[in-house]
């Protein structure tokens, strides 16, 4: 293939790769990248979320949220999988970084990484109990289903497969999430106070969409890994979610 045609010029017409053999260094490098910020973001969600379950209000509540926690870690180990077959050694990585370590709740990092991992800057912030760990789930879960429809269609064969898999489960984190919620703004009090936790979490989550114009996004789209702007995700995510908050009176 690459002695007929350049390799981005096919991989820009939709071509795919299927092996680490036939990977040229540059996209090797953006390949991993992609893949360790989502193992390192599924990683420290999960360790975040964890930390909530015991403060779920009901059995069933605590069933959703553990259920979330393993699916999430699940799909850490799915791309982790794919990375060792570039060299990565699975057995240290999920333990070489304290996943569920925060910043401070009034910290403003914008979509600066921090520490020494790829995780999305909005899985650096704690959660403030289960009001606040359901919202937050709400926002991030619509805007993970979002971004892995964006992936799902990755120039790298076995990682599309492994997205599009993952894609449906991390849809019904959102649903349960949303449905949770709805059971708890039953009343003002918390509706005001899932307003607050709502106008908190919502520009932090819109800022793990990345900046617009980013020259990443020009290099990643030239291997086809990646396809639509980070301006245009963020505006897919808040045509999703503005109205779901609205139907609970919770727009930010």
């Amino acid at each position: 293939m690459s002695d007929t045609i350049p390799i981005e010029d096919y991989l820009a017409e939709g071509g795919v790769l299927s092996s680490p053999d036939n990977v040229p260094p540059r996209y090797r490098g953006e390949l991993l990248r992609l893949m360790a910020s989502f193992v390192d973001s599924a990683l420290a969600g999960s360790a975040g979320f964890a930390d909530t379950i015991n403060d779920a209000p009901g059995i069933q509540e605590r069933i959703s949220a553990a259920r979330i926690v393993l699916e999430k870690t699940d799909h850490a180990g799915q791309v982790l999988k794919i990375m060792e077959t570039f060299g990565a050694d699975g057995g240290r990585y999920a333990v070489h970084h304290p996943w569920a370590v925060r910043v401070s709740r009034d910290d403003d990092i914008g979509a600066a990484r921090q520490g020494g991992d790829m995780r999305l800057s909005v899985f650096h912030y704690p959660l403030n109990g289960w009001l606040d760990a359901v919202v937050m789930n709400v926002l991030m879960g619509r805007a993970s289903a979002v971004q892995l429809k964006e992936l799902s269609r990755v120039s790298y064969q076995p990682l599309a497969d492994v997205f599009r898999a993952i894609l449906p489960r991390e849809e019904r984190h959102a649903e349960l999430g949303i449905t949770g919620l709805a059971r708890i703004v039953s009343d003002e009090e918390s509706r005001t106070a899932a307003r607050a936790s709502v106008a908190y979490w919502y520009p932090r989550v819109a800022a793990s969409f990345g900046h617009s114009a980013s020259t990443r996004f020009e290099t990643q789209s030239r291997f086809g890994l990646r396809h639509t702007s980070n301006e245009t995700l963020l505006a897919q995510w808040q045509a999703e979610i503005d109205p779901q908050l609205a139907a609970l009176r919770l727009n930010p």
